[in-house]
């Protein structure tokens, strides 16, 4: 029973990812248009990254696929693209 609660979940996140990558990707023209949304570039970033580990993740718990390199990788580029946004969007606001 606890096998398939998991299994549902985790293609509700599967879904959900989705629709963030789509969400993430429409986005980019508007950063593109704007300049004091450049930062939000690299949280587009994260958020497609966010979408990829999802389906990694769903990939794993189905047992279809498994890579612990792209499960360690994948978040650091997350983090790495956080990061990123929170220095430029910090910089922007100092040179106003």
């Amino acid at each position: 029973m606890v096998e398939y609660l998991e299994g549902i979940l985790k293609i509700g996140n599967l879904v959900l990812a989705v629709v963030a990558g789509i969400i993430a990707l429409s986005l980019v023209k508007a950063t593109r248009e704007r300049k004091e949304l450049r930062p939000w570039i690299f949280m587009i970033g994260a958020l497609v990254f966010f979408a990829v580990q999802m389906v990694l993740g769903a990939l794993r718990a189905f047992q279809i696929f498994e890579s612990p390199f792209l499960t360690h990788v994948n978040p650091a580029l997350i983090l790495v693209c956080i990061i990123t946004a929170l220095i430029l969007q910090i910089q922007q606001g100092v040179s106003k």
